[in-house]
């Protein structure tokens, strides 16, 4: 089989490559005067963000660098060589501009780990994802670049700084994350709901608060050691903490009162009496502690105004008078124990609702503005999605 001859535009090609690099030097910057500049046009695409390091603050990326320049020692006249405008050269072959990302891990362009701060801040921006391809957990929000001067001691060079806003994707850490750390905060609330006479009140706060001291662990292996910056899920997870703290407190205390005694405590004071037996109970829907007893005080004064009449029978009188100041006595002792049972009562009660509100409150004060800026950024990109 006969080779065919090379066409002519092979021809001449070859005869520019000759031309152009017979004498060209790789080392050496494209001008003509040794004072000039040569300028440059950088770009950067990102294609992928792989990973966000949020520990140790490393980004990983997949970009693409777009670099333009003119070689003034690669140029010739298309009418001398076929009418050919252009060539394509390997880049090992041509001067390269020594641009180097300044912060980079690995010295590779293909897949760089950039080192960033990362700000755990919610902020809301538009930004153009054609050529992007999705990560499952983190979404680009925008990316700025901007170019200045910097200098190395004795000298200055061009310095170009990219910024990407990233937001992290949250379906992840809401379901998996903060609706437990809230249901767990809600949990706390039935606390109060038990029977104080019921060893299971300090179990179940022991339990809610090591079910948070584990969620903040897993927190504390994911966002960052920095002071400048606190996430919203460990702001809620303190605040629960110290919720549930306060109610193992609250608990104990409650616990205290209900197995108070005449035999181990004083008197009870007359404005915790008033407090706590009259005003307290009507206020939470409770029903009156004294109302329990009133009936049995008229019945014994009865039967005192009866057994009063007997003055003839002076033995059977002083024997009913025993019994009847032996009864008195344990019922003196039974009520006191049990005004101090309807205290822990009206205690539980009233923490019940206290932290039912604190708990609502805060939950709504801490998530509200961000499902208000969520709910901004989302509805119109889904208009604007819809639109199109």
């Amino acid at each position: 089989i006969g080779v065919s001859e090379p066409s002519f535009i092979a021809k001449s090609e070859d005869r520019l490559f000759k031309h152009l690099f017979e004498d060209y030097q790789r080392w050496v910057r494209p001008v003509e005067r040794l004072n000039d500049t040569v300028k440059i046009k950088f770009g950067l695409a990102i294609s992928q963000l792989v990973d966000v390091d949020e520990k140790n603050q490393l980004m990983t990326t997949n970009v693409w660098l777009k670099q333009e320049w003119i070689d003034v020692k690669l140029r010739w006249n298309p009418e001398d060589y076929a009418g050919i405008t252009s060539i394509r050269v390997p880049s090992d072959s041509i001067w390269i501009p020594d641009i180097v990302l300044y912060d980079n891990a690995d010295g590779r362009f293909e897949g760089t780990s950039t080192k960033t701060v990362v700000d755990i801040i919610l902020e809301d921006y538009d930004v153009d994802k054609r050529d992007f391809f999705d990560n499952g957990e983190w979404e680009i929000v925008t990316a700025t670049g901007s170019k200045g001067n910097r200098t190395d001691g004795c000298c200055w060079y061009p310095f170009v700084t990219y910024s990407f806003i990233i937001r992290r994707l949250p379906l992840f850490y809401t379901l998996f994350l903060i609706i437990p750390c809230i249901g767990l905060s809600f949990l706390t609330v039935l606390v109060f709901y038990l029977p104080s006479n019921e060893g299971e009140k300090i179990s179940l706060c022991t339990s809610v608060l090591v079910s948070l001291t584990v969620f903040l662990l897993v927190i504390e292996e994911i966002i960052p050691s920095s002071s400048k910056v606190i996430p919203l899920i460990g702001e809620y997870l303190v605040f629960t903490m110290i919720f549930v703290t306060l109610s193992i407190v609250i608990t104990v205390f409650a616990i205290n009162i209900h197995h108070r005694s005449s035999s181990t405590h004083n008197a009870m004071a007359p404005w915790v009496r008033k407090i706590f037996l009259h005003k307290l109970p009507k206020l939470l829907c409770m029903r009156s502690h004294v109302d329990r007893y009133f009936a049995q005080k008229e019945e014994t004064g009865n039967v005192n105004g009866s057994e009063s009449s007997r003055n003839t029978l002076e033995a059977a009188l002083d024997s009913i008078r025993y019994i009847t100041r032996h009864v008195m006595k344990e019922n003196e002792v039974r009520e006191v124990v049990e005004d101090w049972k309807f205290i822990a009562q009206v205690l539980d009660r009233m923490f019940l609702w206290t932290f039912l509100l604190v708990s609502i409150i805060g939950s709504l004060v801490l998530f509200i503005p961000v499902i208000h800026k969520w709910a901004s950024i989302i509805v119109p990109m889904h208009i604007g999605s819809t639109n199109a």
